[in-house]
């Protein structure tokens, strides 16, 4: 399965923000990979618009396998005071991720389009 989330990062911290992602903590890495969580990007606007794509089995067993390991809990601790949250201030951020539905893949419509010529 694909999964696209978007959150968003104070702007005026985007700096910040780029400088931790520069180099992500190994055993964050680790724990991501073992947790089901591949080909995972994350694209940052100048707005501090920030979009996070990843395969996965299950994107919400993916998350939950995450939440169980320290390594994230000290990360989302560490990443919070960089996310533009107003309405839930305490909210870890990776429970603030806003899931996008996907209604478009080129890969699904080439294979749909293959099968029914």
């Amino acid at each position: 399965m694909r999964a696209c989330f978007r959150s968003s990062v104070q702007p005026q911290l985007i700096g910040e923000y780029r400088r931790r992602h520069s180099a992500v903590w190994p055993e964050m890495l680790r724990a991501l990979q073992a947790a089901g969580w591949r080909n995972y990007s994350l694209f940052l606007g100048a707005d501090g618009l920030l979009i996070g794509y990843l395969e996965c089995d299950d994107f919400d067993a993916a998350k939950a396998r995450m939440t169980l390991t320290d390594v994230n809990a000290r990360w989302q601790a560490e990443m919070a005071t960089l996310f533009d949250n107003p309405e839930n201030p305490d909210q870890a951020p990776d429970e603030g991720f806003l899931v996008l539905e996907e209604v478009f893949n080129l890969d699904d419509q080439l294979a749909a389009a293959a099968t029914s010529s």
